[in-house]
């Protein structure tokens, strides 16, 4: 049997610039999002999924394999990012799922209810959150970060997180599970993304409290921490020459493609892989040792 091996774009990406929140569609060369080298196996056959920030980067590959393993999903994006959703859309329903498409912003909590209320309606249970959205503005030092920025990168971050898995929580059973998003930066800091590195520590912190506190319900949390991945976060958060290097410096020498990083979600979703397991933070760096 001949060895398969994952093909993926290398560094130096083409310079390319987009004004936030960034759009997929624009992207060249496309993030990698449908994973061909995945088989499914009915690991989450029954159950349904809401991903925020789901429209595209690691949310809209998540999507993906959470539908191929069986589930229907709820995603929540922002309005400007509709076209990236319909996109998400039509590939969750290929893998011969449903997808609900949730418009709205997470830093609003009251919106993060309504958004699990729709989900439920639609599909009649609610059994995993995936906390995937995020902003980021880098700035030279904090003497450039405004309040507003502050807030900003806060109320989505961190403060959307807690709204969401508030909202869910009365919905989910023993054997359920939330999947955040952390980062590289919350482990090892960022001296150009201080806001957004503070929000990112807070996360892995929350996921190790959350998990303390949900353990007798049998409800795990745990969290993925990626470097850099080719996604529109960072394509629309960078000079046009940072984004060609995006990732240059890991020891792959290229971002990953979020098709890379999204079994990682199957795994902490999936009580058949990770049952035992519950508070952990999992760094994917590209080869990088010294964070974990």
């Amino acid at each position: 049997m001949n060895q398969q091996l994952q093909s993926e774009p290398k560094s130096p990406m083409p310079p390319q610039h987009q004004d936030k929140p960034g759009i997929e569609a624009k992207i060249r060369p496309r993030p990698s999002y449908e994973a061909p080298l995945y088989k499914g196996s009915a690991k989450l056959k029954g159950k349904v999924g809401l991903i925020t920030g789901g429209d595209s980067g690691i949310g809209r590959s998540v999507a993906v394999l959470y539908a191929r393993e069986g589930a229907d999903v709820a995603i929540v994006y922002l309005p400007e990012e509709q076209k990236d959703a319909e996109e998400t859309k039509r590939a969750v329903e290929g893998e011969g799922q449903r997808a609900l498409l949730i418009p709205g912003d997470v830093s609003r909590p009251e919106f993060c209810r309504e958004a699990v209320s729709q989900t439920v309606k639609e599909f009649g249970r609610l059994d995993i959150l995936v906390n995937n959205a995020a902003y980021q503005t880098h700035q030279q030092g904090l003497d450039s970060i405004t309040e507003e920025q502050w807030d900003k990168t806060f109320k989505t971050n961190i403060y959307g997180y807690y709204y969401m898995a508030k909202a869910v929580l009365p919905h989910m059973k023993p054997g359920s599970a939330i999947v955040n998003t952390g980062s590289i930066t919350g482990l090892e800091g960022s001296k150009h993304l201080i806001d957004y590195a503070s929000t990112k520590g807070a996360i892995h912190a929350f996921t190790k409290s959350l998990a303390q506190n949900l353990i007798e319900k049998r409800i795990r949390v745990n969290c993925v921490a990626p470097g850099p991945v080719w996604t529109p976060l960072n394509v629309a958060d960078k000079t046009a020459d940072e984004v060609a290097e995006h990732g240059s410096d890991t020891p792959l020498k290229r971002p990953a493609q979020p098709e890379e990083v999204a079994p990682a979600y199957v795994f902490f979703a999936s009580e058949a892989d990770s049952s035992y397991i519950t508070g952990e933070v999992l760094t994917l760096l590209g080869g990088e040792t010294s964070a974990a």
